[in-house]
């Protein structure tokens, strides 16, 4: 029998009626798999539930509330309980077991928050916007770049409660190696908060170092021979899509900074520096994300530049031309009005001159235009 297995029905606590109750209808219940990366067969929103003792898993047995009440009885260790997208139904037990705050509820929930870090009495509430890059062949003007989604966490004396939003972010890889460090899991659930944030934070980079070499590449083509003739929607797409980056990471910085400046009772002293670690990595993510946005504006200026250029240069040719058309144009105008007293018409050499004539001036004209670059 499994924590995560009895954890299904206390999820559904506001339905059925007390938490013990709930708790030992929820023993008859077979094992489930509820691993990565989100729902169970039996649509349950819970991933994972573990607990740590001195930064070692402990042996799983028991439901969810006999796990909490002997964690806060002995006073040290902690739950590490994980859900994906859970509803209002299942999230209700939870919060009632935890006594989290119903506006954190709300937007564990309903998700599309701003990332942040509020406090609610002992509980803290953090929400981090995840990110992940889209492999693409071939940049288009309606490519997805990035891809978005939300880590939310309760963070107690004695308990972490992840909820994703998403179906990328997984934490299993986080888990096991928060594990192989025994020390730090040690230090309680402000460890797993540091981690989380760490993970976040670090895939950024590696985000923004993919949507770097997209930027390269239109640079690239932009700068090119034919750069003028390069598709501007693919500079468009790329800013909406550093724009969703951006909306996710820049918020954070200031959240970052509260929890490595100051006194958070539920965060442990030697974790608290960690934090300046990854403020700093924010950082340096936010000015890379403003470098890329000044970036693609200048080439978006410098392809419009190469358009007009572009224009300008065939405005020449077509002035050019129709300059070199105009003087036989004015030649066969002026021989085309029928006029009795025209000597030149009459004259045995009058052709071939004006055809002379006619060919000299559009071959000066002509040389002119191309020694000036015109032609």
């Amino acid at each position: 029998m499994t924590m995560a297995g009895n954890l299904r029905k206390v999820t559904g606590l506001g339905r059925v009626g007390g938490l013990r109750r709930v708790a030992r209808l929820a023993r008859r219940r077979p094992r489930v798999d509820l691993s990565h990366p989100a729902r169970s067969p039996l649509g349950s929103s819970v991933v994972n539930c573990v607990t740590y003792q001195d930064g070692v898993r402990a042996p799983r047995g028991g439901d969810l509330v006999e796990t909490v009440e002997r964690v806060r009885k002995h006073g040290h260790g902690f739950v590490w309980l994980g859900l994906h997208e859970p509803t209002n139904d299942e999230f209700a037990g939870i919060a009632e077991l935890f006594d989290l705050h119903p506006l954190a509820v709300e937007d564990a929930v309903e998700a599309h928050q701003r990332p942040k870090v509020e406090r609610y009495g002992e509980t803290l509430f953090a929400v981090f916007k995840t990110v992940c890059y889209v492999e693409h062949e071939e940049l288009t003007a309606t490519s997805e770049v990035v891809n978005t989604g939300e880590i939310m966490m309760f963070v107690g004396r004695d308990f972490v409660i992840t909820v994703r939003h998403g179906r990328h972010g997984s934490l299993g890889p986080l888990r096991e190696e928060l594990e192989s460090d025994t020390t730090q899991l040690a230090k309680g659930p402000s460890a797993v908060l540091h981690a989380i944030a760490d993970h976040v934070v670090d895939d950024y980079l590696n985000v923004i170092d993919s949507v770097q070499e997209d930027i390269d590449k239109v640079e690239t083509e932009v700068f090119a021979a034919n750069g003028a003739r390069a598709d501007p929607g693919r500079i468009y797409q790329l800013k909406r899509e550093l724009l969703e980056l951006k909306r996710a990471v820049v918020p954070l910085g200031r959240p970052l900074l509260d929890l490595a400046d100051r006194p958070v009772r539920v965060i442990d002293p030697e974790i608290q520096a960690y934090f300046r670690d990854v403020s700093d990595h924010l950082l340096r993510a936010t000015e890379q994300i403003a470098a890329f946005d000044e970036l693609l504006n200048s080439i978006l200026q410098a392809h419009l530049a190469q358009v007009t250029v572009a224009q300008n240069e065939d405005m020449r040719k077509i002035t050019a031309w129709a300059a070199v058309i105009a003087v036989p144009t004015m030649v066969c105008g002026v021989y085309g009005m029928n006029f009795d007293h025209m000597p030149e018409l009459h004259w045995r050499f009058g052709y071939p001159l004006v055809v002379g004539v006619i060919s000299v001036a559009c071959w000066v004209l002509y040389r002119g235009f191309r020694r000036n670059g015109w032609l």
